[in-house]
């Protein structure tokens, strides 16, 4: 297939993708909130609860990161690191991970990491989430809550990997024909 022939099929598939979101938004919309707790959380202010996470927004978009030990959730992060203001504009926003609260605050000044961090060390929030493994290993996503006078809701989630939609690393290599070609995350490049 010559080069403008593949870009043709290309932006023909690109053009089915943005079908498909359109159905995943719709069905996102049409979605039965899930009831959740007030977790509690450590923060470098103290204890505070999932409530308090919102700050003054209605909408809050937790990242289920795994920590520290993770050079992939350390990408993903430094990726949300890029975009956080856009996002607080429209929610709240927070990482969370399993680390203490004092090992986040260093981990994030080494990374320039403006958002803020809870840790849900003690806490069944991230299993109940869906987002321990039946091993006992964190996993990566996102949930998006709601706070409203009834209390809080979880109005969607997913998991994060190589090649989703929240790390534009993946996208950028999709364009060699190789892809990743075996890459691998690294908390520092040479």
């Amino acid at each position: 297939m010559t080069y403008r022939e593949t870009v043709r099929s290309l932006a023909a598939y690109r053009e089915q993708i943005v079908a498909i979101r359109a159905k995943i938004r719709a069905a996102q919309a049409a979605v039965e909130p899930e009831s959740v707790q007030d977790y509690e959380f450590g923060t470098p202010h103290g204890t505070r609860r999932l409530s308090d996470l919102f700050g003054e927004k209605g909408e809050l978009i937790v990242i289920h990161n795994m920590g520290t030990s993770c050079r992939y959730c350390t990408m993903w992060a430094d990726g949300f690191n890029g975009v956080y203001q856009h996002l607080a504009d429209r929610a709240a926003f927070v990482v969370t991970s399993p680390d203490p609260p004092a090992l986040q605050q260093r981990f994030a000044a080494d990374r320039n990491w403006r958002f803020p961090m809870a840790s849900h060390q003690g806490s069944s929030f991230a299993a109940d989430m869906g987002y321990r493994s039946e091993s006992g290993g964190w996993l990566p996503g996102i949930s998006v809550f709601r706070r409203d006078k009834e209390g809080i809701v979880r109005l969607s989630d997913t998991r994060l990997g190589p090649g989703d939609d929240f790390c534009s690393v993946w996208h950028f290599f999709d364009l060699f024909p190789e892809g990743s070609a075996g890459w691998e995350a690294q908390y520092r490049y040479a």
